[in-house]
């Protein structure tokens, strides 16, 4: 697990947890719970946006092993 999927995963949970926390708020009527969902929000969309950057990352670098075994350097150059 590399730290762009640990971080996001991580920043994904505490979003949830946030919103979570916000929805509980927002039935007993305190009026912070707008600010704590707005902040779950942006730790989800974080989250989210960290394990599909890891997710490219992983398919990139698999594509350019496979194309330098396709053509491996002249060891004349």
């Amino acid at each position: 697990m590399n730290k762009y999927l640990r971080r996001g995963i991580i920043s994904t949970i505490v979003g949830l947890g946030l919103c979570m926390l916000g929805l509980y708020l927002m039935a007993d009527d305190l009026s912070f719970y707008k600010w704590i969902l707005v902040i779950g929000v942006i730790f989800f969309g974080f989250g989210f946006l960290t394990m599909l950057y890891s997710l490219i990352r992983k398919i990139e670098r698999r594509s350019l092993l496979d194309e330098r075994k396709k053509h491996p350097k002249d060891s004349d150059e």
